[in-house]
């Protein structure tokens, strides 16, 4: 994201901060780059301006750039996993294991936070405590107070502990591992146990199981390690926006107080667009693995796609939501059972109305995930065609979004030139002559002269 001066082309807008409040050194820290995904849309012009604007009340300058600071980071823009006082709260950690479950489409999810991270069942003797499960309970989970104390010779403790993942591929033979009953964890034979933290602390362990030998691919092991650290650092980030508003209003709060705050925010949230950013790519991977496609191609219909968005001309902001949405375009597939893509007999009407359906449910995944909820449209309607008859609702020209239709289009040359197992890849200069002879029909006409200009390049 760079703005053009007349001094110096190209220089983020970031920049403007050091240049025009030299005097405070410590304004450098907003040159940093605070990811484009999250940043382009979350940080406006009037922001950077406001946070540059030399104020001769220190203090109350740096309170403002606090509060603007704040106000990026909502639960509008993030997942809200933390500041629970009751119970009933933490239904929604439950919910969290139960997708995971689906997801990974393993037998049982547990999830275990840090005592000063469960408010509200903080009254165990235990350090780590379960705050939710996939598995089904007849009575109050919380009463029973499983969990672990940091010195415990178990594979949760020692995950916390020493920051690591530990996977045992065979329990049975494990004389280290100690089922929890309770959890049904003397039916376990794979267990993998990944630490949440990151780099301002360790909040909590998540636990995924099986009760066969089938371990996890290296595929959905990334993607749990990443969903880990994007809870850890949400957690993170919740909980200095929380001090830093009581900062903001506290009496006699020094200027070198709020500095520090504001560096420790702004590196917060810098580090939660990269790990947003690393959760969206490994997703993305993760689905391609499970649908049998070859390696990347979620990722060559997503350049290809940003490409587009380039040649047309679309600004930044548009072009990276194109290009996330692009990823996760099948992202319902990464919740239909694994044996439907290995199907070699003719899959049934149940298994088509599945496939069929995938983009519904990933829709719904992604609503839950707040930071995405700005791709959901692009992923809704990119099987719609330019005719009107495609799906879901038959929207028809340009009443369908650009960002599907620039989807549509480089989904669609990307698969013809990809290998399947029915079939070689096509040519490109044949992929092409397809797409351009059902341009008006299927395809934006526009859409297609843009990809017939980037190829011919």
């Amino acid at each position: 994201m760079t703005r053009e001066n007349k001094d110096n082309k190209n220089v983020s807008v970031f920049s403007r901060s050091e240049i025009s409040l030299e005097s405070d050194p410590l304004e450098e820290i907003f040159a940093l780059n605070l990811g484009d995904f999250l940043s382009e849309h979350l940080i406006s012009d009037e922001l950077v301006q406001k946070i540059s604007r030399t104020n001769v009340d220190k203090h109350e300058s740096l309170k403002k750039q606090l509060k603007e600071l704040i106000s990026i980071y909502s639960i509008d823009n993030t997942l809200k996993i933390l500041g629970f006082s009751s119970k009933e709260d933490y239904i929604i950690y439950n919910a969290i294991a139960k997708t995971i479950k689906q997801m990974l489409e393993i037998d049982a999810c547990h999830i275990f936070l840090s005592k000063e991270n469960a408010m509200g069942l903080n009254t165990t003797k235990n350090d780590l405590l379960l705050v939710g499960s996939s598995l089904k309970f007849n009575d109050d989970i919380y009463e029973a107070e499983i969990g672990y104390k940091l010195g415990d010779k178990s594979y949760v403790s020692e995950a916390f502990n020493n920051k690591k993942a530990i996977e045992v591929k065979d329990c049975c033979k494990d004389e280290n591992f100690k089922a929890i009953l309770l959890l049904s964890e003397d039916k376990v034979k794979y267990y993998l146990a990944v630490p949440m933290y990151n780099n301002m602390q360790k909040v909590g362990v998540i636990v995924v199981e099986n009760y066969t030998k089938k371990k996890l691919s290296s595929e959905f092991i990334e993607l749990i390690s990443v969903t880990a650290r994007l809870f850890a650092t949400s957690m993170s980030l919740e909980k200095l926006t929380e001090e830093t508003d009581k900062l903001i209003n506290q009496e006699g709060v020094t200027v070198s107080q709020l500095q520090n705050n504001r560096a420790e925010l702004t590196a917060l949230i810098g580090d939660l667009s990269s790990e947003q950013q690393w959760f969206v790519e490994n997703l993305a991977k993760a689905v391609d693995a499970k649908s049998n496609f070859k390696n990347n191609y979620s990722h060559d219909v997503a350049d290809l796609a940003k490409d587009i968005s380039s040649e047309i001309g679309l600004n930044e902001k548009t072009k990276d939501l194109i290009y996330y949405a692009a990823l996760l375009r099948n992202i319902g597939k990464i919740t239909l059972p694994e044996e439907l893509f290995n199907k070699k007999e003719k899959l049934s009407q149940e298994d088509w109305e599945k496939l069929q359906n995938h983009p519904n449910v990933g829709v719904s995944i992604l609503m839950s995930i707040n930071f995405l909820s700005e791709v959901v449209p692009y992923i809704t309607y990119h099987k719609e065609r330019w005719d009107g008859k495609g799906e879901p609702e038959g929207l028809k020209g340009q009443s369908i979004p650009l960002g599907s239709r620039i989807i549509a289009v480089a989904d669609a040359y990307s698969a013809m030139t990809s290998k399947r197992s029915y079939r070689e890849a096509l040519s490109q200069e044949k992929a092409i002559e397809i797409i351009q002879s059902e341009a008006g029909s299927k395809w934006d006409p526009m859409v297609v002269e843009y990809l017939i200009k980037i190829k011919q390049k």
